[in-house]
């Protein structure tokens, strides 16, 4: 009997152990740095990709990010000048939209910023949805924020890294217009300055050295001026049939620009009619160019590169469609002022502009592309392709551009041009000014009026047209 109860006993603690071993253990206390160390479950899930294709673990994760909601936007562009710019810009959609594969960029191409304006304000007055970016004239900024059509740009710069840098790196002269009452409106990008392109080889042939002045430009132009039968190959074409932009050198080489700050001009001041005058005697006194108003914008690039004329006023946006064209060595410069060693210029060209009528969604979508176009790789290769200067002085320091100026010079002739450039022509209710002022400038150089009587009258109209928004 003593036996069985040892057993018995012996068979107890054998059970017992064996039930300790099946028993889980309990966690040990977790040290100092386990706490501090973030949980498998706790770890922050991986961002999903553009595309929106989740991985099996990913649809899982209930604190995924949600994928970009598709979304499209159009951008209405002009195409004015002789470059393949529509080819350009699509090509940068291409690339935007590989980055970006959610957003759709649908262009517009217009003939010219007046048709991108035109434009827009159709689609917004007829009650239709417009565009949420667009490249309008630079100088149109007063009307387009007056109008209500556009939406500043202040909170896109500040939701940047390094907005403040990005800001700070276009060129003063460029960025200058883009600011009204307080707010960034627009981003500078087909930026552009006037020009004088004269044919150097012709000028070497004659022994004629670039001019320095109006008075040996006008010889220049003369002596290169020929006729044979029936054909005049002229020394000089100066387009007219957009006259403020290009006649502003002539008046700012004069010593005095035509306007003062938004509210004021001074269309009636002597220098600016010694100017309206200088343009006149070109033909009337010299015999150097086509009399009267010269509606020659769009072929002056083309006759200037075929020997048909030694010289052309135009913008620096033609550059690369001329050097293309051109068989001989063109010379770049800023336009001679009236006195000895004076120059003269004035910047142009169009900016990126956000329409206030679009969705935010595709408002935000239109900020990502004009912060990709305008990096300085697009804005150096933008300059190469077209000849517009470029907007940033970061793309000048790209391999591409420094390459392409040590063997283009012109590129670089063309930027300093803008050392003698005074303010582009933008005041309030500025296409009701500018459309008088290229009324009566007009009238002068087809001889209508004179210099002096088609100012005066100018002044005394734009001054009515600016009364109410400037009191």
């Amino acid at each position: 009997m003593r036996t069985l109860k040892v057993f018995l006993v012996l068979m107890a603690f054998l059970l017992v152990g064996v039930l300790a071993a099946c028993k889980p253990a309990a966690p040990a206390e977790p040290t100092a740095q386990e706490e501090a160390a973030p949980t498998e479950e706790a770890a922050p899930t991986e961002k999903a990709a553009p595309t929106g294709e989740a991985t099996p673990t990913e649809e899982a994760t209930p604190t995924e990010e949600a994928a970009p909601e598709p979304v499209t936007f159009q951008v209405f562009y002009p195409v004015a000048v002789d470059a393949p710019i529509a080819d350009i810009l699509k090509g940068y959609i291409d690339e935007f939209q590989k980055e970006y594969p959610y957003i759709t960029v649908e262009p517009v191409f217009s003939g010219g910023y007046g048709d991108v304006q035109t434009a827009i304000q159709t689609t917004i007055d007829g009650g239709g949805e417009p565009p949420a970016l667009a490249v309008m004239l630079a100088t149109s900024l007063y009307d387009l924020v007056n109008a209500d059509y556009i939406a500043p740009l202040d909170d896109f710069v500040k939701g940047m890294d390094g907005g403040d840098a990005y800001l700070s790196d276009f060129l003063p002269a460029f960025l200058e217009n883009s600011y009204y009452d307080g707010k960034l409106w627009s981003i500078p990008f087909q930026r552009s300055a006037v020009v004088l392109y004269y044919n150097a080889d012709m000028f070497k042939d004659a022994g004629l050295e670039p001019p320095t002045n109006w008075q040996s430009w006008a010889e220049a132009a003369r002596a290169l001026t020929t006729t044979e039968g029936d054909i005049t190959k002229w020394g000089l074409q100066y387009p007219s049939d957009w006259p403020y932009w290009l006649f502003q050198p002539l008046a700012i080489g004069a010593g005095q620009n035509i306007l003062e700050d938004a509210c004021t001009v001074v269309f009636d001041d002597p220098a600016v009619i010694d100017a309206v005058q200088f343009y006149i005697d070109l033909s009337a006194v010299y015999g150097a160019m086509p009399a009267g108003v010269q509606g020659v914008w769009a072929t002056a690039p083309t006759d200037f590169a075929s020997g048909s004329t030694a010289m052309i006023v135009h913008s620096s946006g033609s550059l690369s469609g001329i050097l293309k064209q051109a068989n001989f060595e063109v010379g770049v410069m800023p336009l001679p002022g009236k006195e000895a060693g004076t120059y003269a210029s004035v910047p142009g060209g169009g900016n990126f502009y956000i329409l206030k009528g679009a969705s935010p969604e595709q408002q935000d979508a239109a900020w990502k592309f004009v912060e990709f176009i305008t990096r300085p790789e697009y804005v150096a290769d933008f300059s190469i392709q077209t000849g517009y200067i470029a907007s940033r002085a970061s793309a000048y320091d790209t391999e591409a551009m420094k390459a392409y100026v040590a063997d283009v010079p012109q590129a670089l002739a063309t930027r300093d041009a803008l050392q003698y450039a005074g303010m582009e022509l933008a005041t309030q209710n500025l296409g009701q000014v500018r459309n008088i002022f290229h009324d009566y400038l007009q009238r002068a150089y087809n001889g209508e009026m004179s210099a002096a009587d088609a100012m005066a009258s100018a002044q005394q109209e734009a001054e009515a047209a600016l009364a109410d928004f400037c009191p």
